[in-house]
């Protein structure tokens, strides 16, 4: 005879299923709003992507506001969710200098206080990396992803807690890689990220700053910038 099922077993159950149906929700309109499915400004139905994805409105209002927190969607008073515009010149321009000032003086003060237990973390992070399969977002998740990791696992390993919440508070990786541009980058990338974890596990400072400073002007000027030509 099969024992009997605890109720707070059968708790825990709707809970875990009712949490990995709201995770699905939220990356499944992630991915609309990564690939321009839904249109940057474009209005956001709640009851439209009920619909479409048979649930009810409530996994969706709560991934909503997990995009938004991420910078992904806005809520207008009485008017419901939009999806945020892509960066304008400006507000990329801003946010690379902001990224030049604080991710190169990071990559410095990781390597110059790094340990064998940092130093397995970022080797770590980098074996795990993996080039896209293809140019939508189904394709680079996996790169975002681990691009938001590395950046900041080395601003974590810079010792300042401040400078880690405040890359973080950019969600930069995912504004960058929502801009439409030729995405075929990720072994360009993965090669300067090789660099950067040779430089810090080594314990060089200077080339670690350096290292850091060539990602971040590759990825501003070489790789992105020409969005806005």
């Amino acid at each position: 005879m099969a024992e009997p099922i605890e109720q707070s077993e059968l708790v825990d159950r709707r809970l875990l299923r009712r949490q990995m149906l709201a995770d699905d929700v939220y990356e499944a309109i992630k991915t609309m709003l990564m690939d321009h499915v839904i249109r940057p400004g474009a209005r956001i139905s709640i009851d439209g992507l009920a619909r479409e994805f048979q649930v009810s409105s409530t996994p969706v209002r709560e991934a909503l506001a997990r995009l938004e927190s991420e910078g992904l969607a806005v809520k207008e008073p009485l008017k419901g969710y939009r999806a945020t515009p892509l960066l304008t010149l400006d507000e990329f321009d801003d946010l690379y200098r902001f990224r030049l000032l604080l991710e190169p003086w990071a990559a410095r003060r990781a390597a110059e206080q790094i340990t064998a237990e940092g130093a397995e973390r970022l080797r770590a992070e980098l074996a795990n990396a993996v080039e896209p399969t293809s140019i939508d977002y189904a394709g680079y998740k996996s790169l975002t992803a681990h691009d938001n990791r590395f950046h900041s696992l080395i601003a974590s390993l810079s010792g300042s807690e401040q400078v880690r919440s405040a890359f973080e508070r950019t969600h930069c990786h995912l504004h960058i890689f929502r801009l439409h541009y030729n995405r075929d980058i990720g072994p360009e990338v993965l090669t300067e990220h090789h660099a950067l974890v040779e430089a810090i596990t080594s314990g060089d400072p200077q080339a670690a700053e350096a290292a850091m400073t060539h990602h971040i002007e590759n990825s501003m000027t070489v790789r992105l910038r020409r969005v806005y030509e």
